[in-house]
């Protein structure tokens, strides 16, 4: 069989074949989906997209030594915070990390989530890092991750070729999800949020101790679509 062959074979497979979709109640792993038929997963999920900012500045003007450094600290912190809130973890993207809310208040715990990146952030990453690279201060680095967050219906499918695949999520609300973290026009608010997760928010995490909305109405593009968004630049603090 010709390389041409085979793909015109995968294409009949994968394009003229009708898809299995099943809904999930846990999400799935790579083994949990099939490879070589149109196989899916329905959630009804939050996407949490938390994305390392100038990194085309940290790649330009640092080493790859300190350029590896901060990318792989703000990956980790941004992990770790994201499995302590039961977030599953289902891609890494350069010097981004999406996860996946299913359970409970999902929309409450990946907005509480956020904020607790963005504080882990400023107040225990970046400072750890000016210590040892001063570098970073010296030319006016922060080191600070924006953050998208989507809820709606997604499904869950694999792709690729045996040896080399992974799971891909498609719908509204990690596409969304994605494209807000990418949101860049003003410095001072870093968690960005659809309508729809704000308005299933409890109350703890939209009100301060004071009782102030932590949270202000954004009208954006998203891809071509005007959208009322929701953002904050409040932080939670760890202990």
């Amino acid at each position: 069989m010709t390389l041409g062959d085979e793909l015109r074979s995968d294409l009949d497979k994968l394009v003229g074949g009708p898809w299995s979709v099943r809904d999930g109640r846990v999400v799935p792993g790579t083994d949990d989906v099939k490879l070589f038929t149109n196989d899916a997963v329905k959630l009804d999920a939050v996407y949490l997209y938390a994305d390392l900012l100038g990194s085309t500045k940290l790649a330009r003007d640092f080493e790859w030594e300190t350029a590896g450094k901060v990318i792989r600290a703000s990956l980790r912190t941004a992990s770790t915070i994201i499995k302590s809130y039961g977030g599953e973890i289902r891609s890494y993207d350069g010097d981004r990390v999406m996860a996946i809310f299913i359970a409970g208040a999902k929309n409450t715990t990946a907005a509480e989530c956020a904020l607790k990146i963005n504080y882990a952030m400023q107040k225990i990453v970046e400072p750890a890092l000016y210590a040892e690279l001063p570098q970073l201060e010296q030319d006016g680095f922060d080191v600070r991750m924006s953050i998208g967050i989507a809820s709606g219906d997604a499904f869950i499918t694999r792709a690729g070729v045996r040896g080399s695949s992974d799971l891909v999520s498609i719908g509204r609300a990690p596409n969304i999800a994605a494209k807000l973290s990418d949101i860049r026009a003003e410095p001072y608010y870093r968690i960005y949020i659809t309508d729809s997760v704000y308005h299933s928010l409890l109350e703890g995490s939209q009100y301060d101790n004071d009782g102030k909305d932590m949270w202000s109405p954004y009208v954006t593009d998203v891809g071509g679509e005007q959208m009322t968004t929701y953002r904050t630049s409040y932080s939670w603090g760890i202990g």
